[in-house]
């Protein structure tokens, strides 16, 4: 059922008309998914069969505002000696800039779910591009500190609406059979932007002033905001119902100051005592939440969306397998600079070929999916990057570039597809009005564990060679490291294993029988 004549868009508008030529894929007609409720308030981008491909201009604007959150998160870090010496302060202190905007994030994580359906998923989705766009150029602009600190909150709060908004964007305008294709697409900003961040913001720190890692933005967002507004209709629930104002607080307090204490733990820029009480006053928080959970119609974050097995898979055995991805960005760079004596250009010149490996699986995703199914897909995936990850520490000056080449576009390569599976099946059950509420949950954990991951990373690393003796770090230090962040890639077998035979079978179109019982 469409919307009123006024409450039309002039995206919806434009896709009801055959268009021939948008990245060589037509775009269909605008009728409501057969999953959808008919009391949704928009028509929604479909495609006329569940044999065609899903249009993909939606899923490029989306990870396009993405790319640009992801590449923003860590393009910075190559940077900070730079705006320390422009800004006058010391690289240490300017880490504040960095903790700063990932606090942001995790705090207004929770409330993107509720403002999209209350005004719309492309409104939110819009404004977010435009307040991170904003913010990008007040950072570039800044000229201290403190400046700086408030520039970056505030892109934090656009980030916070892009992430979950944007997917929920993307979930409402496809069907169920054309999510793995289009979550090929999505997934590609979390590899690429660690994988390129370091070499963009090195090649821009030495030949060109920091404060062009923050402009490039603009032209980004303003494309974004473009074609956001052209081309997704604005969806929203009939009846969002009232905002859980203490489960936001209450949420966002205690995901805060867990984001502060990941953020410096082992890192001595706060004393361990104060860390520690940082990570108590999370918890208390979170406890807090728990018991308002219990009693609250609609809490901010709905934890009963786990008792959905697909999902749960996706975020215990996604999140387990994240927290060991997500500590190397951290760690290769390292090793190429410190233990290869390698230049930031020539270290990002390497990283950037997991880069290549994650944006060449978009196309074969879907036909392995088909193939094998998730439960099969993900179980012997997980074993594959285990193997990969591990492998990374055994690199060594010695080897040919090219072989070390070839293991990081192997592992983007599989990475990529596990990522696209786990986001894929995490939303293969959840009911569309329960959707926001899932989205919003995945980011705020998915955030908090790739934290997660580069905190365990840095406090191995630290056990292996003191803080005071990182600069004579050796490549063979970085061995025990990553075989131990690989365990938690092998761990999360356990969840995905728990997946019934032809979980998710809707979304992957793959027509596997499940087995009897006893053959369990």
């Amino acid at each position: 059922m469409g919307l009123p004549h006024s409450s039309h868009d002039r995206g919806a508008q434009f896709l009801r008309k055959p268009h021939p030529g948008i990245a060589g894929v037509s775009l269909a007609t605008i009728r409501a998914p057969a999953y959808f409720p008919k009391t949704m308030s928009s028509t929604l981008l479909t495609t006329h069969s569940q044999a065609e491909r899903p249009p993909i201009i939606l899923p490029l604007i989306v990870a396009c505002a993405l790319f640009m959150e992801n590449l923003d998160s860590t393009i910075i870090a190559t940077a900070l000696p730079a705006m320390a010496r422009s800004l006058g302060e010391s690289p240490l202190t300017m880490s504040a800039a960095m903790t700063s905007y990932l606090l942001s994030l995790v705090v207004f994580i929770p409330a993107s779910g509720w403002l999209a359906d209350r005004f719309g998923g492309r409104d939110v989705f819009v404004s977010a591009i435009a307040v991170f766009t904003i913010s990008s150029l007040l950072c570039g602009v800044a000229q201290n500190l403190p400046e700086m600190i408030a520039a970056r909150v505030l892109q934090g709060m656009g980030g916070a609406m892009m992430t979950p908004v944007g997917r929920l964007v993307l979930l409402r305008a496809v069907s169920k059979s054309q999510l793995v294709q289009a979550m090929s697409y999505v997934t590609i900003p979390a590899l690429v932007g660690p994988a390129i961040g370091p070499l963009i913001g090195g090649f821009i720190a030495t030949y060109s002033t920091w404060r062009w890692i923050f402009y490039v933005n603009l032209p980004i967002g303003l494309l974004g905001i473009a074609l956001a507004l052209r081309f997704i209709p604005n969806v929203r629930m009939p009846d969002p119902g009232r905002a859980d104002i203490r489960g936001l607080v209450l949420t966002g307090l205690g995901l805060g100051f867990l984001a502060l204490t990941f953020d410096n733990i082992g890192r001595g820029a706060l004393p361990g005592w104060l860390v520690a009480i940082a990570a108590a006053i999370g918890l208390f928080f979170l406890a807090l939440f728990l018991r308002h959970a219990r009693q609250a119609e609609r809490p901010a974050i709905d934890l009963t969306l786990l008792r959905l097995p697909t999902y749960r898979a996706s975020i215990l055995g996604g999140n387990c397998f994240r927290m060991a991805i997500g500590g190397t960005p951290f760690l290769l760079p390292l090793m190429f600079q410190l233990g290869f004596g390698l230049t930031p250009l020539q270290s990002g010149s390497l990283t950037f070929a997991s880069a290549v490996g994650a944006m060449g699986m978009k196309a074969i995703a879907p036909p392995i999916v088909r193939r094998f199914g998730f439960r099969q897909l993900l179980v012997g995936n997980a074993a594959l990057c285990t193997l990969s990850l591990a492998s990374y520490g055994l690199f060594r000056p010695s080897w040919p570039y090219a072989l070390i080449i070839g293991a990081l576009l192997l592992g983007g390569l599989i990475r990529s597809l596990q990522f696209t599976c786990i986001n894929a099946i995490g939303y293969a059950d959840v009911p569309p009005a329960r959707m926001s509420r899932a989205t919003s949950l995945s980011s705020a954990a998915q955030q908090l564990t790739l934290s997660i991951g580069v905190t365990i990373a840095a406090t191995l690393l630290a056990l292996v060679k003191p803080s005071h003796a990182t600069a004579s770090l050796a490549p063979a230090d970085f061995l025990p490291v990553f075989l131990a962040m690989s365990v938690f890639c092998l761990a999360s077998i356990f969840f995905f294993a728990a997946l019934p035979h032809g979980a998710g079978a809707e979304v992957s179109r793959a027509c596997h029988r499940a087995p009897a019982p006893e053959a369990d």
